[in-house]
């Protein structure tokens, strides 16, 4: 089933997400869905508050830009109960990002290229390990929608004043895009 994504402004999307238990009812089904929703709107990850749940649950699909990076060929994959441990900051790269929740936003933000995360799969089966990369980029961008932050919280204070106007039109309904959205008012 495809789900409603949340708008900039839906308060889900600026509360810390919370760890699930290894019982953790229809986890599967949610998987399935956040795929679903996913693949519907043309995004490359997708983290649960972005569905108005506030659990730490996070997919990624990097299989759709193989073509451009060869190395994420089939990469499509569940992070669950999801944590930066800590960042290597010798390294960063600025890119520009874009959000399914801030539809017609893009900025450069500036992140590090390496990263120590903790989780779990979709079989539940932990992981620690350092993740560099575009992968990393990806992951840091999606983990922070875990810990109440969207990427424009790491652009400058003059960028924030830029784009002032279009963020509140997206808290007012007033933005249009492909897929199916929960916006906090019409």
């Amino acid at each position: 089933m495809i789900l409603p994504i949340y708008i900039y402004g839906q308060p889900v999307l600026r509360k810390v997400a919370e760890d699930i238990p290894k019982d953790y009812p229809q986890l599967s089904e949610l998987l399935n869905n956040m795929y679903e929703t996913l693949d519907a709107s043309e995004g490359i990850g997708l983290a649960a508050p972005q569905v108005g749940l506030p659990i730490r649950v996070v997919i990624i699909d990097l299989d759709v830009i193989s073509e451009d990076l060869p190395e994420y060929k089939g990469f499509r994959k569940a992070f669950i109960n999801a944590h930066i441990i800590e960042t290597d900051d010798s390294n960063t790269d600025s890119s520009e990002e874009g959000c399914l929740s801030l539809p017609g936003i893009h900025e450069k933000v500036t992140r590090p290229t390496r990263i120590h995360v903790r989780y779990e799969d979709a079989d539940r089966v932990e992981h620690d390990e350092w993740v560099e990369g575009y992968l990393a980029r990806v992951m840091q961008h999606e983990f922070d929608h875990l810990d109440a932050h969207m990427f424009i919280d790491h652009i400058s204070p003059l960028r924030r004043q830029l784009i002032k106007n279009k963020l509140k039109n997206l808290t007012l309904g007033r933005y249009h895009c492909s897929y199916r959205t929960k916006p906090v008012r019409k």
